[in-house]
């Protein structure tokens, strides 16, 4: 026993500093471009970009941050670009969920890096995947030059921020715009094509060209305040619709525009009367093991996520590397497909391997999966895979025929679905347990998560065969080549790594898992359920 409570403690401190240390990040990540910007801005009566969202939001409730760690240790030779540079999340303003998307003046004055372009983009596929209201709140010298190439042309770079402003409007989402700062160029079309635009006096402007390039291109010589500020933009070129005095004024604009704007939720999901669950939530630390190779108790982490006494399992000594079933989460109803870890002896006496997906795990998330969609059930995947069987066996018994069934379950699955990457998120596993190629409606990492192609050493043995191959090493010169590409890979495969290029929305403490499930069914609510037809299924 004493030797069970040792390993528990383990686990709960290596956890507790994992989280610390992203937590101390993101406290760094807060501070934008630092304190002499954050200044600077004050200077010019401004608010940053997350003391507007505070103000904006109401009092007492909780802004959940997307894409904190985006860019995170990218563009270094620029000086970094602390959350890409813009700050997006889900909040409550006048009781209702929108998403809002700040700009930070801090860093690099707002401007757009490619992956700015990219979490913007998320933020509105957000909004249009479920019917949320979006707000802009528009501080920004507009693209980042030096870096043009990679931000301006393509089909995901900068014009498809406004295509969705066209396509959001088509379909009926409210978005409302504040211009707070600087607005200029191609980034001017976004906050008129919101529906309702405010602008902020003597701080706000926005214009096609800015004086420099207006005296460059025809000779004019004029203000920016004349060209594009307040007055110009409202009481004479009618651009935009309200005029406020300074940030708190605007943001209270903004407020009273959407509480006016009536309710616009739907409620097309399940929820009964949340109840705690059966294992306090501190206990997923310690039955989570430090080393993603050890096994352990998936059920045991289940308990401490989902409803006490909720949890009904599907096929329960069936495929058992997958457990499926239903179960209620903070009182949603929702269907859970989870690796289960353990080791598990089938009732042929056969040993299979925790954390693989074989023949008959597949063939029953498929058909879960289905019924879940029958039902207009939402599905929680949580992940810790790592990749299907494989063998003369696996191949003869049709893994490769299963493991398609499972993917196209969960590539045509129209219910939303929310996944939490654990441990492992290794290769075709990723996609099977709904990666980010399979459109779930968010997708949150522990900092326990590792996402590659491959498990660790097997791809740093691969990698190290390619690299020496074409000539002899001593032993000392393999060792160190063996060390630079470990090093390499286990970088690559980080949370932070994945968080950087949005492959997930957001890392989080596992202990608020519930919450940020909750959260997100809440928001997924408010769009309609479209009908399920799984196409081609081979059985």
């Amino acid at each position: 026993m004493a030797m069970i409570d040792i390993k528990r403690e383990k686990n709960t401190d290596h956890h507790k500093l994992q989280i610390s240390q992203m937590e101390q990040f993101k406290i760094k990540i807060h501070q934008g471009g630092g304190k002499k910007k954050i200044e600077k801005l004050h200077d010019q009566n401004k608010l940053t970009a997350r003391d507007r969202i505070e103000h904006l939001i109401d009092e007492q409730s909780t802004f959940y941050e997307l894409g904190t760690f985006a860019a995170y240790d990218m563009y270094e030779e620029y000086g970094g670009c602390p959350a890409a540079g813009v700050v997006a999340g889900i909040g409550t303003v006048s009781g209702q969920k929108v998403m809002i998307v700040a700009n930070d003046a801090t860093v690099k004055a707002g401007a757009w890096f490619p992956m700015t372009c990219k979490k913007n983009l998320r933020a509105q596929e957000i909004s249009m995947e479920n019917q949320l209201p979006i707000i802009y709140l528009v501080d920004s010298a507009g693209v980042f030059l030096p870096l043009q190439d990679e931000i301006f042309p393509d089909k995901e770079d900068f014009g498809r921020v406004f295509r969705n402003n066209a396509r959001m409007s088509a379909m009926g989402i409210p978005q409302i715009a504040a211009i707070m700062g600087s607005c200029v160029a191609g980034g001017a079309y976004l906050p008129i094509m919101s529906d309702e635009a405010i602008i902020v006096r003597n701080t706000g402007s926005i214009f096609l060209a800015g004086p420099y390039l207006v005296k460059a291109a025809i000779g004019e010589e004029v203000d920016s305040e004349t060209l594009g500020g307040a007055e110009t933009q409202s009481n004479i070129s009618g651009v935009t619709d309200y005029i406020a005095e300074d940030d708190e004024d605007c943001l209270k604009i903004i407020r009273s525009i959407v509480d006016n704007s009536g309710k616009l939720y739907q409620k097309n999901l399940e929820r009964s009367e949340p109840k705690p669950p059966q294992r306090p939530v501190n206990e997923l630390l310690e039955n989570l093991p430090e080393s993603n190779t050890t096994p352990y108790d998936s059920y045991a982490l289940l308990e401490s996520m989902v409803d006490a006494d909720t949890f009904t399992e599907y096929k329960a000594g069936y495929g058992q590397t997958l457990i499926c079933g239903y179960a209620k989460i903070d009182g949603w109803h929702v269907g859970i497909v989870m690796n289960n870890r353990s080791v598990v002896k089938t009732k042929k006496g056969e040993m299979q391997f925790g954390g693989v997906i074989y023949s008959d795990s597949a063939d029953k998330a498929a058909r879960f999966i289905m019924n879940c969609n029958q039902k207009r059930v939402p599905i929680i995947f949580f992940q810790d895979v790592t990749g299907f069987m494989v063998g003369t066996r696996s191949e003869q018994g049709g893994i490769i025929k299963d493991g398609a069934k499972m993917v196209s379950a969960v590539a045509n699955s129209t219910v939303p679905k929310i996944t939490i990457i654990m441990g492992n998120s290794y290769g075709a596993g990723n996609y099977a347990m709904c990666g980010k190629a399979y459109d779930p409606r968010f997708i949150f990492a522990w900092p326990s998560a590792r996402i590659a192609v491959m498990g660790g050493e097997q791809a740093v043995k691969v990698l190290h065969q390619i690299e020496t191959r074409k000539g002899e090493l001593s032993e000392e010169e393999s060792e160190q080549k063996l060390k630079k590409i470990r090093d390499r890979y286990q970088r690559q495969t980080t949370p932070y790594y994945a968080a950087a290029r949005l492959w997930v929305d957001e890392m989080i403490d596992p202990r608020k898992t519930r919450e940020y499930i909750s959260m997100s069914l809440d928001v997924a609510q408010n769009s309609e359920i479209q009908p399920f037809n799984p196409g081609v299924i081979q059985t």
